[in-house]
């Protein structure tokens, strides 16, 4: 396991220490958890712009118009 040293406004940090006391944490652990969710989300979006990136165009429009048909009719 790797140490992070990073600096922060004190205020940033005040906030952040509150806010992992309100989910009754560590400020480690609400660290943790909240780069976890940032990796998530990055590698989300790359897996999407992957396969974005080999889709069919034509396809895509017309699975969005079968869509919004769908929900419009309801």
């Amino acid at each position: 396991m790797a140490t992070l040293t990073i600096r922060l406004p004190d205020d940033k940090h005040g906030r952040l220490k509150a806010l992992a006391q309100h989910r009754r944490i560590s400020v480690n652990k609400l660290i943790e958890e909240l780069s976890t969710q940032a990796i998530a989300e990055f590698d989300s979006e790359v897996r999407f712009r992957a396969l974005a990136s080999k889709g069919d165009i034509d396809k895509g429009l017309q699975l969005l118009d079968t869509l919004d048909q769908h929900f419009s009719s309801r």
